[in-house]
């Protein structure tokens, strides 16, 4: 096969540094299947380049000049959705505008070169990243639930609460911040206890339940290590860390593990899983979303395997059909739906 005929991705890089931008296009330029077709210092350059080159990805830093990232793209969904990936720093103080960026629709975010990160970590991350996305039309997912059950209302001491003997359990990755919101902001206050593992980097998943918990019905909050898995309320893995549900009599709680990655990632849907059909086998309902890889499909076919109901997303909704896809392909999934039909399946499959 000649160079000519390899079908190439289009990438359009948008960072106000000029270092950055000439250590990304070198680095990118190396793999066969990625094209870095422009470069931009700002979103102002970048529109024009965008209307003019029609690129398939956009890579864009957040912090920049004359527009910031979040800015930009929220106006570039709203008037050309296109797949977009934030390359920023990863700082707890950069965390709450980088989740804000992945609400407004980029599929995922990654670490620029610093001293927890390597530049070939870094650039092969971001190779892996661009060339998951699929090409074609850009998915547009459905807005988050705007009809919520019942208002919040702050949960008593769970040494007081019986949890239900039923169980939630989801995973996603890629393209899993606007999805999560959509599924989640869609589960009424008393719906069963729910562990959720979003591949997201630490200092992230924080600002990610909170911002979570503020939009949705139920409770949602980062897991810490014992934390009951009780009914309305939702833990989220802390990234870095792997979560496992466990079980004491009719009580369910998770205990936050460090160890190796587990398919290449941590914390890792594939042990959640696990863990989920070694105690509530039955009494689980599970869930994998959009995402990059195969993390999960094993797990989820251990849960299905233990009598759980279990279910995909489809291809037409996930933004990168790569988790959803392995598990269809184990059989582990029961059903195949739609995005706007999961919270409602899981809620139907866990009362009856």
């Amino acid at each position: 096969m000649s160079i000519a005929s390899i079908q190439t991705t289009k990438v359009l890089i948008v960072d106000d540094s000029a270092i950055v931008r000439k250590i990304l296009s070198r680095e990118l330029a190396n793999h066969p299947s990625i094209e870095v077709i422009a470069t931009a210092p700002d979103p102002y350059i970048a529109r024009d380049k965008i209307i003019n080159l029609n690129p398939d990805v956009l890579i864009l830093d957040v912090e920049m000049p004359r527009m910031d990232g979040v800015t930009f793209l929220k106006k570039l969904m709203k008037y050309h959705p296109m797949p977009v990936i934030i390359f920023s720093s990863l700082t707890p103080e950069g965390s709450k505008t980088a989740i804000e960026a992945l609400a407004s629709g980029a599929v995922d975010v990654l670490a620029k070169p610093g001293p927890s990160y390597s530049v070939g970590d870094s650039c092969k991350q971001l190779c892996n990243t661009i060339l998951s996305i699929p090409k074609g039309v850009f998915p547009k997912l459905p807005a988050a639930s705007a009809t919520l059950s019942s208002p919040k209302m702050p949960l008593e001491s769970t040494n007081m609460i019986e949890t239900t003997n039923k169980i939630l359990a989801i995973g996603a990755s890629t393209g899993g911040v606007q999805t999560l919101t959509c599924v989640l902001s869609a589960l009424p206050a008393t719906c069963p206890g729910t562990v959720v593992v979003q591949h997201m980097p630490s200092q992230f998943t924080k600002s990610f339940a909170e911002r979570l918990n503020s939009e949705c019905t139920v409770q949602i909050q980062e897991a810490r290590d014992g934390d009951h898995v009780i009914p309305g309320r939702v833990l989220i893995a802390p990234g870095g860390y792997h979560m496992i549900l466990q079980r004491s009599g009719a009580n369910y709680y998770v205990s936050i593990k460090d160890g190796p990655s587990v398919c290449h990632q941590k914390p890792s849907v594939e042990v959640l899983f696990n863990s989920v059909a070694k105690y509530a086998g039955a009494n689980a309902v599970g869930a994998i979303l959009t995402g990059m890889g195969n993390d999960g499909a094993k797990g989820m076919l251990a849960m299905r395997q233990a009598g759980s109901h279990t279910i995909a997303q489809d291809e037409a909704t996930s933004i990168v059909f790569g988790m959803p896809k392995e598990a269809i392909k184990l059989e582990a999934a029961e059903v195949v739906l739609p995005l706007e039909k999961i919270a409602a399946a899981l809620i139907h499959f866990a009362q009856n």
